[in-house]
């Protein structure tokens, strides 16, 4: 299965799969240059890999949750991506991503619940609840979600994986070994296709912002007083 996954919640990432292995991946932390920089990377990584993207099983998008600017440009890449190399299509949760990651790790026993969570900005978080597979799975099962809201109002008793964990330390029991991690490309990918694997349906891709965005239509123009 060759899959090409794109994820803006946080980071920009990009990652071409062939089945389990990463052939191909790109990474920028700079999030006012999410829309400049996916086009060419996805270019660079089919080059170097030899793939056109008519060969590709589908393309995944990360749906969020996130900020409206950053996440409206990986999901319009990859819808257009979709619709130009005419290939299936789909959405995955970026926090499915981080908590796929979490259950690779081994750092959590079988049937844990735990949080997932990155910064939503303002003091806020984007979260979701998950349980640790109990039957040898890999794909941690969404218990609640997503959220978004301030770190010390989170369920207690819980560890947090993801980079909530080291913004807000005295808030939440972070998990240390994740406690910097964003949403990637490549697990999102693995996400996918584990769930194509086992014939469950993925999400569409619509965007989980979350909130409203900050912009706003112009009120008409106040007329000038004499």
């Amino acid at each position: 299965m060759l899959l090409l996954a794109i994820d803006t919640s946080a980071a920009a990432t990009v990652a071409l799969l062939r089945d389990d292995v990463v052939v191909g991946r790109f990474g920028s932390s700079d999030t006012r240059s999410h829309a400049e920089v996916l086009a060419p990377a996805v270019q660079r990584i089919l080059d170097d890999a030899g793939v056109a993207g008519t060969e590709l099983d589908a393309v995944v998008a990360g749906v969020g949750p996130g900020p409206f600017t950053g996440l409206r440009a990986g999901l319009v890449t990859a819808r257009t991506l979709g619709f130009v190399w005419d290939v299936p299509l789909h959405g995955v949760m970026s926090l499915d991503a981080l908590a796929l990651d979490a259950a690779a790790g081994g750092v959590l026993p079988a049937g844990r619940r735990f949080l997932v969570g990155t910064d939503a900005r303002r003091g806020e978080v984007y979260w979701a609840e998950y349980g640790m597979p109990t039957d040898g799975g890999s794909l941690p099962e969404l218990l609640d979600g997503p959220h978004v809201g301030a770190a010390a109002d989170l369920p207690e008793g819980l560890p947090l994986v993801g980079r909530a964990a080291g913004l807000y330390p005295d808030d939440v029991d972070g998990v240390p070994a994740f406690a910097s991690s964003d949403p990637d490309a490549a697990a999102l990918g693995r996400v996918a296709r584990l769930r194509l694997l086992a014939g469950q349906d993925l999400r569409d891709t619509s965007p989980l912002y979350l909130r409203e965005s900050d912009a706003r239509v112009p009120g008409p123009r106040k007329r000038a007083t004499a």
